[in-house]
């Protein structure tokens, strides 16, 4: 991540007084994935509805229109008013491995986007070591994302669904 991005970054954090923190992750071969923006007082681990992931990209690249979402103006808000939280919950990798979504080559996935899951009920399957690991997930609710495509090696806390609770 050059300078510039990391100097935007800061100058949001000046501007918005109720924003309390933005985390960068990184992804494979030192590109980053994601940026988080927290609410001032939650932790950034905290539920998913205490923060939005805003942008996506290489390094170098932060589009300007992902920046901030508290500076909306439309919909009622105005500047400086955080956008409403995302009620979707996460299902993350619990460790590095390669993400499978069916139990064997040709079958049907175990969940995809719109699917129903409940507590304990196996969700995808990560490859560790040449150990086959069923993943459940901890929600019942409706998978609304598949994060992660078939075969892509996952990290320890990956994002690997988003799931709706409230459905």
């Amino acid at each position: 991540m050059n300078l510039d991005i990391i100097a935007q970054l800061v100058q949001i954090l000046r501007d918005a007084p109720e924003l309390g923190a933005i985390e960068v992750r990184r992804g494979l071969f030192g590109s980053w994935s994601s940026v988080r923006v927290t609410k001032a007082g939650h932790q950034a681990n905290a539920g998913a509805g205490d923060h939005a992931v805003v942008a996506h990209g290489s390094p170098g690249t932060l589009p300007a229109s992902s920046f901030p979402p508290a500076q909306v103006g439309e919909g009622g808000r105005g500047k400086g008013e955080v956008a409403p939280p995302t009620p979707l919950l996460e299902i993350k990798s619990p460790m590095v491995g390669t993400f499978y979504t069916a139990p064997e080559p040709g079958a049907g996935p175990y969940v995809k986007a719109g699917s129903r899951v409940a507590p304990k009920q196996v969700v995808c399957i990560i490859e560790a070591m040449k150990i086959m690991n069923e993943i459940e997930s901890e929600v019942a609710g409706v998978i609304r994302e598949v994060l992660v495509e078939n075969s892509q090696p996952v990290e320890f806390g990956q994002a690997l669904f988003r799931v709706d609770p409230h459905a």
